[in-house]
């Protein structure tokens, strides 16, 4: 008789456990079904409205099915709405405070304060871009310098048109400027025109609208990858380039997510290391489309998670500037395979410049270097210095731009003292 009452009680038991584990299941399954609903009715073309309450409603259902298999259902009448009141005060609770993180957007940061000197060119692409101008009194290089910005979207007009306007003391003609969903130049409403044909296109008016025969080119990070990608489809009308912690050379290998996705990735986690209502809707909404994600979540949301992720993926060798612009950021740039063999046709003499500490890998710098016929490697003690606004850099910079002087860099591994990553992160 013990035996089979022991045997009823653990089949009791088991049955308990059983629905239990299939509970937490549920409740584990619950923001992936309304996040599965929100992007359903996003894609049919509903608007944000129709379909956050869709994407919350499915959530909530979902979650209280998981609650009630969670809670053992009683014999006694009384102790089953006991159970009811209990399991619908819980997910009241939680989904209270689901819609508050998702309808609540974080806060944007501030719009940035004019710079002194800045301008705007008015594109024959259609682009409208900010820009600071630096000039000596009477310019003695044939050739201006145009700096090219990370990111892409990590736009610092007045820290970079602060150092680079130093060159002007050197005879150039100095031009810094915001590309375009960045900074201060122009945010499109239609996040999918951002890209690397628009950028070389406005680059290509740019030299067009200053009136220069040729660029002497000068690129930061992602920046290299305009920079190369305009010097293989306009060759003839660069003089000389200088790459700074180059990067977004390799193009993606197969089965890798474009940029766009990895970034919509990382939106996941909230400062706390956890994920949050909104970044999850977002990061699926930018999967499911750009002008969905732009509905729900505008610039300055974007922006504010793009100075969360920069913060986050280089906390020992922090970049300059504050960075902005979100959209053109997850947007990212795709290098074209064939991108490397085009380089190799390229005559221009290229300065390639690492630091021992820029945030960027080795890798992606001797990638550069051996990608151009005429390149060398220079490395730069940056210690105790912004990187990339140090004075060893504005030395290997002047000397390069003036006369072609460069002390290279021979070696395919870095020097001791090198405190940066090795090979790209993807």
């Amino acid at each position: 008789m013990p035996s089979r009452e022991t045997g009823t009680v653990r089949a009791g038991l088991g049955r308990l456990a059983g629905r239990a584990l299939a509970g937490v299941l549920v409740l584990a399954l619950s923001p992936i079904a309304g996040l599965a609903a929100l992007a359903g009715t996003a894609l049919v073309g509903t608007g944000p409205d129709v379909f956050t309450v869709a994407g919350l409603a499915v959530f909530a259902f979902v979650l209280f099915l998981g609650l009630l298999l969670c809670v053992p259902r009683p014999r006694a009448v009384w102790a089953r709405w006991l159970r009811a009141a209990v399991v619908l005060g819980v997910e009241a609770a939680v989904v209270w405070q689901v819609c508050a993180a998702t309808l609540n957007p974080p806060a944007a940061p501030a719009a940035p304060a004019g710079v002194s000197g800045q301008r705007e060119w008015r594109l024959p692409t259609g682009s409208r871009l900010a820009y600071v101008r630096a000039a000596p009194k009477r310019v003695t290089r044939p050739y201006p310098v145009v700096f090219l910005h990370g990111g892409p979207g990590v736009a610092d007009l007045a820290g970079d048109s602060a150092f680079y306007r130093r060159l002007a003391s050197a005879g150039f003609e100095v031009y810094v400027y915001d590309q375009l969903g960045a900074g201060r130049s122009e945010r499109l409403a239609d996040p999918r025109g951002y890209g690397l044909p628009r950028d070389v296109a406005d680059l290509e008016a740019i030299r067009q609208v200053v009136r220069a025969e040729r660029l002497n080119l000068v690129a930061r990070a992602e920046g290299a990858q305009l920079a190369a990608s305009y010097l293989a489809a306009h060759p003839d009308r660069v003089a000389r380039a200088v790459l700074y912690a180059p990067t977004g050379l390799f193009p993606a290998r197969a089965g890798e997510r474009p940029a766009a996705g990895s970034a919509a990735s990382a939106l996941l986690l909230g400062s706390g290391g956890l994920p949050e209502p909104r970044a999850l809707a977002v990061s699926t909404l930018l999967r499911v489309d750009p002008m969905t994600a732009h509905a729900f979540a505008g610039e300055g949301e974007l922006d504010a998670y793009l100075a969360l992720l920069r913060r986050a993926s280089s906390p020992s060798c922090p970049p300059p500037g504050p960075g902005s612009g979100g959209y053109v950021a997850l947007a990212g740039r795709a290098a074209p395979a064939s991108l490397r063999g085009e380089l190799a046709q390229v005559s221009v003499p290229v300065l390639v410049v690492k630091g021992a500490c820029d945030g960027q890998s080795w890798a992606q710098a001797t990638g550069y270097r051996d990608a151009f016929p005429d390149a060398r490697l220079a490395y730069v003690g940056d210690e105790g210095e912004t990187p990339g606004r140090g004075a060893a850099y504005l030395g290997a910079l002047r000397g390069f731009l003036t006369d072609g002087r460069a002390e290279p860099y021979e070696g395919d591994d870095p020097p001791p003292g090198y405190r940066g990553p090795l090979s790209p992160e993807r």
